[in-house]
């Protein structure tokens, strides 16, 4: 009786670690294909970040920020952020009331209002406004004076017409 006790033991033991062995296993090729598919998608994904790290570079080369020569004529003003102000001082001009005294049309739905603005370098903006309903896009020419003052000069605007 003792031995089949211990037969039926060590048979029930081979079982469990037989299929300790095959379970182990399959963990192990599924754990590793999920491995494979995430260093696939790793790598997919840092293709894409370099993607957009291009994009954003070559967006910012029309920028005060980082134009150099540009951000030279504002360095006896002390001002830390030129293209900050400078985008303040244009955006001030939507606190009249009405429309923005830069922006040639009537608004239609409401008043046109400057939204975006992009500071190209140290004389043009080129900026985006819109009444909510109709928008255009504007050029503008500016000047920082030794004052702090600027001056806004429109060049060219554009209103886009809606296709319904």
């Amino acid at each position: 009786m003792k031995k089949s006790l211990f037969l039926y033991l060590f048979v029930f033991a081979a079982l469990i670690c037989l299929y300790l062995v095959v379970s182990n296993k399959n963990m192990q090729t599924v754990g590793e294909a999920k491995i494979v598919s995430l260093q696939k998608e790793n790598v997919s994904l840092q293709d894409s970040i370099q993607n957009l790290h291009l994009k954003v570079l070559d967006m910012q080369y029309f920028s005060l920020e980082n134009n150099d020569d540009a951000l030279a004529y504002y360095d006896h003003l002390n001002i830390e952020d030129p293209a900050r102000y400078i985008a303040d001082k244009l955006l001030e001009t939507n606190e009249q009331k009405g429309d923005n005294p830069l922006i040639p049309y009537e608004g239609m739905e409401s008043d046109f209002k400057i939204n975006k603005i992009k500071i190209l370098n140290h004389k043009w903006i080129v900026c985006d406004f819109s009444d909510g309903k109709y928008w255009g896009e504007l050029v503008v020419k500016y000047e920082l004076k030794d004052d702090l003052g600027v001056d806004f000069t429109l060049i060219d605007h554009l209103l886009y017409t809606r296709s319904n």
